[in-house]
C-alpha cells in the first residue's frame, strides 16, 4: 500500500516514574529531513528516534517532539552519612559523660546535624531509557504510518481514477487520429494537385510525398507509449511505498506524449482532447507529491 508523506501519531510511556510521551508529524519534503525536539538531559536518546524513524520513512519532512513529566519519579536520592553520625554519637556520648549531662539523642536530632544526611539527584538510567524513548517513538510510528496509509489509499484511489479517464482520451484519440490523417492525406494530396497542375509529375509521386507528410501527423507510437506508461503507473500504485519518485519520473513521460500528440495533430477535437489530457495528467502529478 502507498503512503501520504504527511501524518501525524503519538503515543505515551512510562520508565523508571517518568511519563514520556513521544509526537511526530510530517509534512512533503523531497528528501527524509528528521529533527528531534527534547529535553536537553535526554539528548543522548536521539540517535535512537533517528534510527526508528529511518526505519519507517523513506522521505519528507518529520518533526519529532519527546517530552517527560517527572512528578511521579524518585527525582532524588538522600543517603546516610553512617561514620558521621556515628562520631556524633560518640562524640555526644563523650560529652555527656564528662560532664554529667542527660543524653536526649533521638534519631530526628541526629540527622539535624551538618552533613549526616545528603540530597542528591537520582542518576537516570541513559540505556534503559534510550530504550523506552525507542519503544514509544516505535508505538508513535505505528499510529503515523496508519495515517498515512489510509491518506496514501485516497491518493491512490485519486490516481486511479484519473488514469481510467487519461485512458478514455487515449482512445478518442485513437479513434480520431486515423481519420485525421486521412483528411490531411486528402488535403495535401489535393493541394499538390493544384499547384502542379499544369506541370507533368507522376500521380504516384504525389500520393508517396503525402503519405510521408501524412505519417508525421499520426500518434499511434504516442499513444501506444501513453497505453505502456498508464500500465506502468497502475502496477506501481500495487507494488507499495516508496514509490513517489518514481511516479514523478513516469508522469514525466506522460507529459512528453501529450506535448507530441499536440504537436503533431491539427485537428481542433484532438487538441481539446490533447487540454483535457493534460490537464488530468497535471492533476496526477500534484497529488504525486504528496507520495512517499
Amino acid at each position: 500500500m502507498i503512503k501520504s508523506m504527511t501524518g501525524y501519531g503519538g503515543a505515551k510511556g512510562v520508565c523508571d516514574g517518568l511519563e514520556i510521551s513521544v509526537e511526530l508529524k510530517s509534512v512533503n519534503n523531497r528528501y527524509l529531513d528528521c529533527s528531534v525536539r527534547m529535553p536537553r538531559n535526554l539528548l543522548f536518546a536521539e540517535e535512537a528516534i533517528k534510527s526508528c524513524v529511518q526505519e519507517h520513512i523513506s522521505r519528507g519532512k518529520v518533526d519529532v517532539f519527546v517530552s517527560v513529566d517527572s512528578s511521579a519519579a524518585d527525582a532524588v536520592v538522600v543517603s546516610v552519612n553512617e561514620s558521621l553520625a556515628a562520631g556524633y554519637i560518640a562524640a555526644i556520648g563523650e560529652i555527656s559523660e564528662k560532664f554529667g549531662l542527660d543524653g536526649d539523642l533521638s534519631a530526628l536530632s541526629v540527622s539535624r546535624m551538618p552533613d549526616v544526611l545528603s540530597v542528591k539527584k537520582k542518576d537516570a538510567d541513559a540505556d534503559a531509557l534510550s530504550a523506552a524513548i525507542a519503544a514509544i517513538t516505535g508505538q508513535a510510528l505505528s499510529e503515523f504510518d496508519q495515517m498515512r496509509e489510509r491518506e496514501g489509499q485516497k491518493l491512490a484511489d485519486d490516481i486511479s481514477a484519473r488514469l481510467a479517464t487519461i485512458e478514455d482520451y487515449v482512445s478518442v484519440v485513437e479513434r480520431r487520429s486515423p481519420e485525421t490523417v486521412g483528411e490531411y492525406r486528402e488535403r495535401l494530396y489535393k493541394k499538390m494537385c493544384d499547384v502542379l497542375q499544369s506541370t507533368t509529375v507522376d500521380e504516384q509521386r504525389i500520393l508517396l510525398e503525402a503519405g510521408i507528410f501524412a505519417d508525421k501527423v499520426a500518434v499511434d507510437e504516442e499513444t501506444v507509449r501513453l497505453r505502456s506508461h498508464i500500465g506502468q503507473m497502475r502496477a506501481m500504485l500495487q507494488t507499495g511505498s516508496p514509490i513517489g519518485r518514481k511516479m514523478d519520473f513516469l508522469v514525466q513521460e506522460f507529459n512528453r506524449e501529450s506535448n507530441t500528440i499536440g504537436s503533431k495533430c491539427n485537428d481542433s477535437e484532438i487538441t481539446k482532447i490533447v487540454i483535457e489530457l493534460k490537464s488530468e495528467i497535471e492533476k496526477i502529478r500534484e497529488q504525486i507529491q504528496n507520495i512517499e
